[in-house]
């Protein structure tokens, strides 16, 4: 139509139009809401070709300024570490054979990196710790074996894992296993309580897929299959409620907070999107609310995300990608 139109002022001015809106969309398409919360950090990391697997899962030291990717694959190093700023540090591999879940644990000692492993050979069906160099110091679980007992203690491939301050452990388990439970364990190890069967009933599972603890003493599971998140009060294991609202396009895969607590951060890989929802401080656990979303690119496959507590940077582990995007705060 353009042709028909003689050169004018008018015409300028409709040309300065879609040329903005062409502008707008290149830049700020794959956001959603009114502003944007995050920037993709293109520098991040300094060397991609050290993702030689698919990867699974990523944790931030914030204390030590160290990220731990675990990634999957025939002869490749499973852990990989870089620095915050994006270099490759060192990578290690022994005793560790499919890994899912990745968390690091700080105390006023030192700090752990703490891995399920949902492999079904000698290694697998464990969750296990070791030191920031890749020394085994803890199993958990009993290696090889899939199973459901409390004593001994046994896992069906076990999805993740958050640890507090004061050692005691929580295990979503399983990634499709026989096993759709959450356990509290103290910090010598044993059962302090345990919730969950399969079904979709209130506190059941279908795949409890991540777990994380927020700063008011709840529980928060992402309830993969059932396409919810579920809530739990940490002392006593009791249900306190679940977002379903907010899921219908997919199931939540991952559940992170960010450093201040104001929201969750969720991945939902077959719909390549992070969601990053509201969370109540107390109170009422409600219904959930998206405030925005971050669209990746088709493929993608966002599995696993963690948040830097210090810098509010979140790490996304990609499957379909094979890589680590970081994300900082605006």
């Amino acid at each position: 139509l353009f042709p028909l139109i003689p050169p004018s002022v008018e015409f300028n001015y409709y040309i300065f139009i879609l040329y903005s809106q062409v502008l707008k969309a290149k830049n700020f398409s794959h956001w959603k809401g009114e502003q944007q919360m995050y920037k993709l950090d293109i520098g991040w990391p300094k060397a991609p070709e050290y993702f030689t697997g698919q990867t699974f899962c990523v944790a931030v030291d914030s204390l030590h300024g160290l990220v731990y990717v675990g990634q999957r694959g025939d002869n490749v190093p499973k852990v990989l570490v870089f620095s915050e700023e994006g270099y490759f540090l060192h990578s290690w591999n022994d005793t560790v054979e499919m890994p899912h879940g990745i968390f690091v644990w700080n105390t006023a000692t030192g700090s752990s990196v703490w891995l399920t492993d949902v492999g079904t050979g000698k290694y697998g069906h464990t969750v296990k710790q070791y030191s920031p160099l890749g020394k085994l110091l803890q199993v958990l679980g009993t290696p090889g074996n899939a199973g459901s007992s409390l004593i001994p203690l046994q896992f069906d491939q076990p999805a993740d894992i958050f640890v507090e301050e004061t050692g005691e452990v929580y295990v979503v388990d399983g990634d499709g296993g026989m096993n759709n439970r959450l356990l509290k364990l103290s910090d010598d190890y044993k059962e302090l309580w345990l919730t969950g069967t399969n079904g979709s009933g209130i506190g059941q599972f279908k795949i409890p897929h991540s777990v994380t603890v927020d700063a008011f003493g709840r529980v928060w599971v992402a309830d993969r299959g059932n396409k919810r998140i579920q809530v739990f009060d940490k002392v006593t294991g009791e249900w306190l409620g679940s977002w379903n609202g907010c899921f219908s396009e997919d199931g939540p895969y991952s559940v992170r907070f960010t450093a201040d607590y104001k929201y969750l951060i969720v991945a939902q890989l077959n719909i390549n999107r992070l969601a990053i929802l509201a969370a109540p401080p107390v109170g009422s656990i409600g219904d959930c609310a998206i405030v925005h979303s971050v669209q990746l690119a088709d493929e993608t496959k966002p599995h696993l995300v963690d948040v830097d507590m210090r810098s509010g940077a979140v790490y996304v582990a990609e499957i379909g990608a094979q890589q680590v995007q970081k994300y900082v705060p605006l």
